[in-house]
């Protein structure tokens, strides 16, 4: 059990065993009983009539036990306290078992009065639990020199007639001012006021009020002052009238203390660590502890802390300079906080020789009930420290370093100005709890950010830098990585110029969060470049990559862990496009992932009616796609469901919402971009959001010559003619003889091996990209002819005279392009 528990039983047990099951009995000078409680009636049977006026010493079933009684009485006097087990005659016959206190009351008259309480033999006496008695005689226990337990007595008017020592001592009303007096007469104030009206309820109805909190009335030097619980009892005659009111009071100040404490703790698992943001965990350490704890806490983190990077074992001088610290957390009970020298994110100069050099060297805490601020300490040669605690008159320090996994992060510092009382050892205690609370979230944050930012490096890294559609289209891009409690996912975009001036539009989103999500998507972009490269139409592509997703998860499962969560599916969406400029067609296909927008020239906005198909790595059901044309200067967006999904709104509200933003006309790209953006419902969203952009463009009859020829080997001079013809038109006569060459093998080529009609086109871009498809299957391949061999050098010459070439299949059959510069290279 921790310290501030045990204070906590501790104090409990007194309360109940000095109060509520005590059964309280009023001895006169010669034994004799003058006031009887209901609690002692039920305990004996006997009523009120039956033992006042009668000795005590007739209710002790043993000869033994009168024996000792009665020699207490003879010379307890001067003793005026004693405890012991007895054995109590029922009222039936039976015996009780009981535990007896007897103490001496002071009283106006100089008389000699006594108050009995009695308690099953089992429970403790209240100072028990306070402090160690030393031993005794079988039958008897000394009590402490002072007994934890107040006794007053007052009479029917409420007027104090009897009380012992100790209850002047807990609640600092002297005796001679007490007695004869009502208790607000003693001690003006609400509180003895609502403590005597309980006594008016408890004469009245004779039940008794048990455990009734208050403070002490008169000043003191202690924060919050003292708590007592009284238990307050009617005394009754032998007629059972009224005599008056008794009144046992226990200490409760440290009960009510680790009340406090445990009720702060427990604030302190509600509110700190709600975020796993560094600044804002020891900010939030510093608002709780202002004003529970102190009037004035900072929170200064080493600077390597919120990045994320490993603190130092110790904060200490590093090569003569000062640890570098920022302030994370800043509170007072003074508005704005004057009193602190730096802001809230702003670097923090540590004093040399300080207490605070001293915490970050040591990793103990500095404690220092009353600040010495003489001439000869630390702040000699720190004005504005100096300054500032003057100012402020703070009197209390306590500096606790902040530690989690053997490394000290920073430090916390609580000042007290305004509230006069010193810190105690138990805030000490509390401030060190709240600290290690803080710490470990601290610690968990850091451990994210370093985890986080690396993950969103990954990201970045993998994501395109200076994307360009070429001649296909105009494009712009956003990406904000989620909030730092969900972690960076798996979102990714690409641009993809593809011959013919074409280019590939694609987004994607893998399932998850963190650094695995982001290496998996860096795997699947590459494996779409690698795909598209392939020049594969979009439901073709996507059927690969769902099946490259489902060998990847199939790499990582353990075979021997079915069930480990590592063994889980890899899931991810993804929508491909390809524009074709020559012909402003778009043909798309998705994977589970939400539909383009399309925007026309007019600003009208619809979402492309796509298939849905199913998230890559299911394997469910095969990829379809549909293709459409578009005007010139048509916008397409593409987006991951970050941007339009919220959990506090339908997907349609954000798919609206989009719509309402791309509708704006006049805006450049970039612009449109940032609109976009800036409507989101939060500024930290919980998933990643991407989107893409691409204004497409269109190819004008001056860029595009095409010509259709029939397989006859005839053709192949007239095919060379036109195209250098065109070539003439473009003022590209400087690549007439290659492409001459280039047209020759690529047509003669299609003649051999089709027997249909053959096609040539030429595209003047940002290259000069020559087209021959016909409708066979077969593609050619490129290898190193033999010196013997007749056949097989027309790639090779191709190969050579272009930039780059390749293959891809049409609907009816397949085509080959080259792709040369337009101006020779240097």
């Amino acid at each position: 059990m921790s310290s501030m528990g045990a204070a906590f039983a501790a104090a409990q047990t007194a309360v109940e065993a000095a109060s509520a099951g005590a059964a309280i009995a009023l001895l006169d000078a010669e034994e004799r009983v003058v006031g009887w409680t209901r609690a002692a009636e039920r305990l004996v049977g006997y009523a009120p009539a039956d033992v006042v006026g009668r000795s005590a010493a007739v209710l002790l079933a043993d000869g033994e036990d009168r024996a000792k009684a009665s020699s207490f009485f003879e010379q307890g006097t001067a003793r005026g306290r004693w405890s012991g087990f007895a054995k109590i005659r029922h009222r039936d016959g039976h015996r009780i078992d009981v535990r007896l206190c007897v103490q001496s009351l002071s009283g106006q008259d100089g008389r000699a009065q006594w108050v009995v309480s009695a308690t099953d033999k089992a429970t403790p006496p209240a100072w028990a639990a306070d402090r160690a008695v030393p031993a005794s005689p079988p039958g008897a226990l000394h009590l402490p020199s002072r007994l934890p337990v107040g006794v007053v007595i007052r009479d029917t008017e409420l007027r104090c007639t009897w009380v012992n020592d100790t209850q002047g001592f807990k609640d600092g009303i002297p005796i001679s001012r007490r007695l004869g007096r009502r208790l607000p007469e003693a001690a003006p104030g609400t509180e003895a006021a609502k403590l005597e009206a309980l006594m008016h309820q408890v004469l009245q109805s004779g039940v008794p009020e048990l455990n009734v909190e208050y403070r002490t009335f008169l000043p003191t030097h202690a924060r919050r002052g003292r708590t007592l619980t009284a238990s307050l009892f009617r005394l009754d005659d032998a007629q059972g009238r009224a005599l008056g009111v008794c009144a046992v009071s226990v200490d409760a100040t440290d009960s009510r203390r680790a009340r406090e404490r445990l009720a702060i703790l427990g604030e302190a698992s509600k509110r700190i660590g709600t975020t796993l943001d560094v600044m804002q965990t020891g900010q939030e350490l510093a608002d709780l502890a202002v004003p529970l704890l102190a009037d004035y806490v900072t929170v200064d983190l080493a600077e390597s802390v919120p990045l994320g990077e490993e603190p130092l074992a110790r904060l200490g001088l590093q090569g003569g300079r000062t640890p570098a610290l920022r302030r994370a957390g800043l509170a007072s009970i003074h508005q704005e906080a004057p009193d602190s020298l730096a802001a809230r994110g702003e670097p923090v100069f540590v004093p040399p020789a300080s207490p605070f050099t001293n915490v970050l060297r040591s990793g103990k805490s500095h404690f220092e009930p009353m600040l010495d601020t003489s001439p000869g300490t630390w702040l000699d040669h720190h004005d504005a420290a100096r300054a500032a605690i003057d100012d402020y008159t703070a009197h209390s320090l306590i500096v606790v370093p902040i530690h989690a996994r053997g490394a000290v992060l920073g430090v916390a510092v609580f000042v007290r100005t305004h509230d006069r009382a010193p810190f105690e050892e138990d805030d000490l205690l509390l401030a060190e709890e709240l600290v290690s609370w803080a710490a470990l979230s601290l610690d968990n944050a850091r451990q994210y950010a370093r985890e986080r930012s690396a993950a969103l490096a990954l990201q970045r890294h993998l994501l395109p830098h200076h994307a360009t559609g070429g001649s296909a289209a105009d494009v712009a891009s956003r990406y904000l990585p989620a909030d730092s409690h969900h972690g960076v996912g798996g979102d990714w975009f690409d641009v993809i110029q593809l011959p013919g001036a074409r280019v590939a539009l694609v987004v994607g989103d893998v399932v998850g969060h963190g650094i695995n999500a982001a290496a998996t998507m860096g795997q699947l972009r590459t494996a779409v470049r690698t795909l598209a490269d392939m020049d594969m139409p979009p439901d073709e592509l996507l059927t690969r990559l769902d099946e490259q997703v489902i060998r990847l998860a199939g790499a990582g499962a353990d075979p021997g862990h079915p069930g480990d969560p590592g063994n889980a599916t890899m899931a991810a969406t993804c929508l491909y496009a390809v524009y074709d400029p020559a012909t402003r067609c778009c043909t798309m296909a998705r994977a589970g992932h939400p539909p383009p927008a399309i925007v026309d020239p007019h600003g009208d906005v619809t979402f492309a009616r796509l298939p849905a198909g199913a998230p890559l790595g299911l394997g469910l059901v095969p990829f379809e796609s549909v293709t459409v044309q578009l005007p010139e200067h048509t916008t397409l967006a593409f987006y991951t469901d970050g941007l339009i999904e919220d959990r506090n709104q339908d997907i349609d509200v954000g798919m609206d919402r989009l719509a309402t933003v791309l509708a704006q006309r006049g805006l450049t790209l970039d612009e449109l971009s940032s609109s976009v953006v800036e409507t989101l419902p939060a500024r930290a969203p919980s998933d990643d959001v991407t989107l893409l952009l691409a204004r497409t463009r269109s190819l004008g009859p001056d860029q595009v010559a095409s010509w259709q020829l029939p397989a006859d080997p005839a053709v192949v001079s007239r095919a060379r003619a036109l195209a250098t013809r065109r070539l003439a038109q473009w003022g590209l006569d400087h690549l007439s003889t290659s492409t001459e060459l280039i047209v020759s093998e690529l047509v003669t080529n299609a003649i051999r091996h089709s027997d249909g009609t053959i096609g040539l086109r030429l595209i003047q871009h940002e290259a000069l990209t020559c087209e021959v498809y016909d409708t066979s299957n077969s593609h050619p391949r490129l290898r190193r002819p033999r010196t013997t061999d007749e056949n097989g050098r027309g790639l090779t010459l191709v190969s050579h005279l272009s930039r780059r070439w390749g293959t891809r299949n049409t609907p009816d059959g397949k085509l080959i392009w080259t792709e040369q510069q337009l101006t020779p290279s240097p």
